[in-house]
Parts: structure tokens; sequence; C-alpha cells
């Protein structure tokens, strides 16, 4: 909830922003506050996490897919995720999260989160997005497009977003894990 006051903000102001197509792409502005620098006085690589889920809200919200999935008890989480760090973004420097849905399995949505600022990409991000019902069990993906109206074409994971997703559902035990990480 360190970011409940721009959460709010957001609330407010997305009703009197333009729809967005379902699957993106949907735009969010922001502005570098005193409260995202770290020591380096930059934007702290945690607080762009924090702002991707800000701008999927807003995503959802203006896709009109939000309120029908509050109506059928629906709620999104992050599965995982992966970001690229290009270049900083400095105290009171506006920019953008463009979110775009680049495809899904038959689990996972994955999207596209890309920081702009003054037309440069600054970072990119890939979130792997699942569905769940609020009574218990997952939603599969064929569900939400359903409920979402969409009726387009399928958009299949693309290939590198296919193989990383089998190598992080691979159950690797912890211990082995570690012993892999341990210098030789």
């Amino acid at each position: 909830m360190n970011l409940f006051f721009r959460l709010l903000w957001l609330r407010l102001v997305t009703r009197f922003r333009p729809p967005c197509p379902m699957l993106g792409p949907c735009r969010t502005p922001f502005r570098v506050l005193p409260t995202d620098l770290d020591v380096l006085r930059h934007m702290n690589n945690g607080i762009y996490f924090c702002l991707l889920d800000l701008a999927r809200f807003d995503f959802s919200s203006r896709s009109g897919l939000a309120a029908k999935m509050e109506a059928a008890g629906y709620y999104g989480v992050v599965a995982a995720e992966a970001i690229r760090f290009r270049r900083s973004l400095q105290l009171l420097q506006a920019f953008e999260v463009e979110s775009t849905v680049i495809g899904w399995d038959e689990k996972v949505f994955a999207i596209r989160q890309t920081f702009v600022c003054k037309g440069s990409e600054v970072a990119s991000a890939v979130i792997w997005a699942r569905f769940l019902k609020r009574s218990g069990g997952g939603v599969a993906p064929k569900d939400m497009l359903a409920l979402a109206g969409y009726d387009g074409p399928d958009l299949p994971l693309p290939e590198w977003a296919q193989h990383w997703n089998e190598v992080e559902r691979q159950k690797v035990p912890l211990d082995a894990r570690r012993r892999s990480a341990e210098p030789a």
C-alpha cells in the first residue's frame, strides 16, 4: 500500500480517460515523486513493480474488464514477472507505462508493460497473470476472454514466453536450486 494515494488518484481520473482496447495498448501517465527515489536519487527498482500494478489496474478499468470481473467474482494475480532496465528515471520526470496483452496459454496471460519517457523505452517488463475465483479455483483464459466479450483470434504466447514458462514451471527442489547457485 505504499502507493495508496496514487491508487486513489487513478480511481478518480480513470473514469475521465478514454477507454482502451481489451488487449491494449493502454497508456497510463505517471511522474517520479520524491518518495520513489532511492539513495542514488533515481527511481527505486521496487517502485517499478508497484507502478506496473497500478498500470494494470488502469488497463482493466479502462478496458471495461474490471467491472465484469467484479460482477463474476474473479480477481487477477501475478504468477511471474521479469523486468529489464535500460536507463534511470529521475525526480519529477513524467513517463507512461504502456500495457499490452501479448498472448496466452491454457493458464496464463502474458502482458508486456513498457516504461516510456520522452518517446524512449526506460524499462520493459513481462507479467504472467492468472485469474482466480473468489469462491476458489482458477479461471481459464478462454473463460476470461468470453467474460470480456473478446471474439478475436487466439493470441498464443510468443515462443520465448512459452520457453520461459516451461522452465519456470519445472519443479526444482529448493536445495537443488541452492546447490546450483553455489560457486564451484
